[in-house]
């Protein structure tokens, strides 16, 4: 099972700790489990994309006004949720933010015909 692991700042967090929280040890315990994660630029930076009448609109931005922003994401492939949730706890942004967990959800074929 495929998983999405949303990585996010959180103000009323533990403050960062480099010695701590080690997010190349977090990887290497992963192994093959890990397909791939890395760390986005911040949400000053980023746009958000609407097609609205026929027309395109691009706000700066996230799409969502908050304090907790998306920092970055992990896709890992586990057994169950239950693994990914072991997993998620010990990603160091667990203690000074927070890890959102989303299984993925194919399209089954056939679905949109």
């Amino acid at each position: 099972m495929k998983f999405i692991l949303f990585i996010c700042d959180d103000p009323e967090a533990e403050p960062y700790n480099r010695a701590e929280d080690n997010i190349l040890e977090w990887v290497n315990e992963l192994g093959d489990r890990s397909i791939a994660g890395d760390r986005l630029r911040p949400a000053a930076q980023a746009v958000t994309v609407r097609r609205r009448d026929g027309k395109v609109v691009v706000t700066d931005g996230p799409f969502t006004e908050s304090k907790e922003v998306i920092a970055g994401f992990d896709i890992i492939e586990v057994a169950d949720r239950n693994e990914a949730i072991e997993i998620a706890s010990r990603h160091p942004m667990a203690r000074f933010g927070r890890v959102e967990v989303r299984q993925f959800w194919p399209f089954e074929p056939g679905e949109f015909d």
